[in-house]
């Protein structure tokens, strides 16, 4: 058995560059031509790859460290065979002969040199012969800054990953865990299609996958003095929801208005009629019946996208959910068959539902199945909101306190009660055009209460 130095050959103009992956260490096995660290300048990345075959007794390298040609890297035991790479005494072929990038186009056929280490494109070209230069390959931009949690955690994680360094920077950018990724090369190589092919079954799955930097730690207590409160069981899940719908559904907001100065008359009228009964009708009731028409008109607004996000899942359903604000937290009971019930009944089931959401009595099977959300924040006040979709719903009307404003009617301007409207939905499923004529309906519905009885 004999020990051999191996150092860092000849690099062409680069001198003094960065470790940013060592891919190795102390008694692991190596063949010739498997990469042992990644040097970075600020052109590109280089792979090193070992001359000889033995076994790694010593490292002599750290991650960070900066190095140039004839720097050792490490102590190899070998069978005797071969002879260290030693600075200057690379072959001509090893020196005008790259090796070829494992993303370059299956239609183009790659160039191999046992002896060749790996590099980018931005080697020039003027000294080498035109059969012999390197083969064009994908373009590398900046990767993630070494110093943040993300990157050195991805580092961590992917040093073993069989991948080239322009794959490994393109995961690094993308937040893709190549230990998760089954590589499609030669020897099980991770190629360029291979993360794509991954990033697509994440987003299809929800983004499972990605790694996001973590947020930064704050000791506030040090600032003054702070009061821990854990949050509700109904409080994460909200959130977590509100979070994967978030990050999961392209959201555009439409914002309208509509006059319900005669609908607030014959609302007010009804809660007259309906008092000695117990029934109190709502302006919830009569937005509820009239997104009930929407939905009729445009059936887009009552679908939903399929696992695959491929097809879309229309329902001949109306089942409206209606966000109620409770000491626990936010839920979201559902009033079934909507489209079948009259404006009292519907005002009935609604508060009885949000009477249980309060107390904290509704059942699993009530905050199921629904088609549409409606978020009311009419009573608290604000002028306009953005709510957030509740998958696997495709849109979500959110409405704002009303108030008297000036509506020009009969060539003047008379006192009219205006109803903000706030109109979110999955741009993947609607677009534009169709929200706008969307808010357009409803507002003429609720405009005039006799569309609600077409």
């Amino acid at each position: 058995m004999t020990v051999k130095e191996i150092h860092v050959p000849d690099l062409g103009d680069f001198s003094d560059v960065e470790i940013i992956e060592v891919l190795v260490a102390p008694g692991d096995e190596v063949t010739e031509e498997d990469s042992l660290i990644t040097v970075e300048s600020d052109k590109s990345s280089i792979e090193i790859p070992s001359p000889l075959t033995g076994v790694i007794t010593e490292l002599k390298v750290n991650l960070g460290d900066r190095v140039s040609q004839g720097d050792l890297i490490l102590l190899l035991e070998t069978g005797g065979q071969g002879t260290a790479a030693v600075p200057g005494e690379l072959s001509a072929e090893s020196s005008t002969t790259p090796y070829p990038s494992a993303e370059l186009p299956a239609t183009t056929a790659a160039v191999e040199s046992p002896a060749a280490y790996r590099t980018s494109p931005i080697q020039s070209s003027a000294s080498v012969p035109p059969e012999a230069r390197p083969l064009p390959s994908i373009p590398m931009v900046s990767p993630v800054s070494r110093s943040s949690p993300t990157a050195h955690m991805l580092d961590e994680r992917i040093k073993k990953a069989h991948a080239s360094p322009s794959v490994r920077r393109f995961a690094r950018e993308l937040g893709a865990d190549l230990n998760e990724i089954k590589g499609s090369g030669r020897k099980g190589r991770i190629l360029k299609k291979d993360i794509q092919g991954y990033i697509k079954k994440a987003l299809v799955k929800g983004g499972v996958g990605f790694r996001v930097a973590a947020l930064p730690e704050v000791d506030f207590a040090k600032f003054g003095e702070v009061e821990i409160q854990a949050l509700s069981r109904i409080n994460k899940l909200t959130g977590a929801n509100l979070h994967r719908n978030w990050v999961r559904i392209p959201h555009v907001t439409q914002y309208d208005q509509a006059d319900i100065t005669e609908l607030e008359d014959f609302r007010r009228s009804l809660n007259k009629e309906y008092r000695d009964k117990g029934i109190k009708i709502t302006l919830l009731s009569f937005l509820m019946k009239a997104v009930v028409s929407a939905l009729k008109e445009y059936p887009r607004f009552n679908s939903s996208l399929d696992d695959a996000q491929e097809n879309l899942i229309l329902k001949h359903y109306y089942h409206i959910g209606v966000a109620v604000d409770t000491p626990a937290g936010l839920v979201v009971p559902v009033v079934r068959e909507v489209d079948r019930k009259n404006l009292v009944e519907v005002a009935t089931e609604l508060g009885t539902l949000s009477a249980k959401a309060r107390e904290g009595r509704l059942s699993p099977a009530e905050m199921q199945g629904g088609c549409f959300t409606i978020s009311s924040l009419g009573g608290i006040g604000g002028t306009s909101f953005t709510p957030i979709v509740n998958a696997p719903e495709v849109a979500i009307l959110g409405v704002s306190r009303a108030t008297m404003q000036p509506v020009h009617k009969n060539d003047g301007f008379v006192p009219g009660l205006i109803l903000p409207l706030s109109l979110s939905y999955d741009h993947r499923v609607i677009d534009g055009a169709a929200g706008a004529r969307f808010t357009t309906f409803l507002s003429a519905m609720l405009s005039d209460t006799r569309r609600l009885l077409l």
